[in-house]
């Protein structure tokens, strides 16, 4: 049996599927409806708690900052309080005595250390004191005795010719004999008084070679003096000392020159800085020379002229000088003349 017979014999039949089909359509449709309805019922619902979360969370923030900002203004002002108290403080004469009286516990507690521990360090202190025996090192023994060797006892001014004695006596005894004109150059060719060997004694063997004279009278007494006295010199030291004449007027060194010239043999160019008599006519060209001839362990022999009034003390540590004082009248005599 096929389906067009069955709906031709059974009409109603074919009827009821078809109202089902679309009674089932229609309830669907409305019950997509009704959700659809209640969806818009429920949404709005939840969009409104929506909002009142956000507010809510808003709304504590800003209190949240607004407290925050108010504890860091009240924080300021304390801090601004704190700091006028401390200045307070220290200006208050209260202020300053806690800060005294806690420096001086400080320095009491120090102190009560500081003296326990002495007198814990005194009690171990033996007060009985034991006898120290120093004993004399070999090695100073040694120096007290290059001490004792190292001393050199200096001889007094008048003995300084002593050891020489013989042989200036036998210069006197020469020149108090007739005078010989053709001896040698640096011996004297000329005769002297007996006073004058007297001065010249006293001068070698009281005075040691170095003081002030008596002017004879005239620069050419003194200086006829002076060759005796140059020639001894050179019988004692030879060519090791140098004679230094001191006389401020080139007129004055010229009589000098040709005293001892005529006096002791000699020629010019035994006058001259590399010789052995040198003049000068101002004292410090005498000292500078003499420290000369010192460090080339050479002997200076100064002589300074009756004219000049004043001797410079540079010239008194030499060890050879002599200095003839000239009387006012002749000093006098000689200023004229010149």
């Amino acid at each position: 049996m096929t389906n067009t017979e069955i709906s031709n014999n059974n009409p109603e039949k074919e009827l009821i599927p078809e109202k089902s089909i679309s009674d089932v359509k229609n309830k669907t449709n409305q019950i997509n409806k009704k959700n659809t309805t209640q969806n818009k019922k429920i949404a709005p619902k939840y969009d409104k708690s929506k909002k009142s979360f956000d507010e809510i969370s808003n709304d504590i923030f800003r209190d949240l900052f607004t407290k925050k900002e108010s504890l860091v203004e009240e924080i300021k002002e304390l801090e601004i309080k704190k700091n006028e108290l401390e200045k307070d403080i220290e200006t208050n004469f209260k202020g300053q005595s806690d800060n005294i009286a806690k420096r001086v516990k400080g320095f009491q507690e120090y102190l009560t250390g500081a003296l326990q521990n002495l007198s814990q360090n005194v009690e171990k202190l033996e007060l009985v004191s034991q006898p120290i025996i120093v004993k004399p090192s070999p090695l100073d023994e040694k120096k007290q005795d290059n001490r004792t060797n190292n001393v050199v006892e200096v001889p007094a001014l008048s003995e300084t010719f002593k050891p020489d004695v013989e042989i200036i006596k036998n210069c006197f005894s020469t020149f108090t004999e007739q005078p010989d004109f053709y001896a040698e150059p640096w011996k004297l060719r000329r005769s002297l008084d007996s006073s004058d060997i007297e001065i010249m004694d006293d001068w070698f063997f009281n005075m040691g070679g170095r003081g002030s004279l008596e002017s004879r009278g005239s620069r050419q007494k003194n200086a006829l003096l002076s060759a005796g006295l140059i020639s001894i010199l050179g019988e004692l030291y030879g060519d090791q000392f140098q004679t230094l004449i001191l006389a401020s007027q080139p007129e004055r060194l010229g009589e000098w020159r040709r005293i001892l010239q005529d006096s002791l043999g000699l020629k010019r160019d035994d006058f001259g800085p590399n010789s052995g008599i040198v003049l000068f006519e101002r004292p410090e060209g005498v000292i500078e020379r003499a420290d000369r001839l010192e460090a080339n362990e050479e002997l200076p022999f100064i002589i300074i002229d009756a004219a000049e009034t004043n001797v410079e003390i540079p010239i008194l540590q030499f060890p050879l000088w002599v200095a003839f004082a000239g009387s006012e009248n002749e000093i006098y005599d000689d200023l004229e003349l010149n």
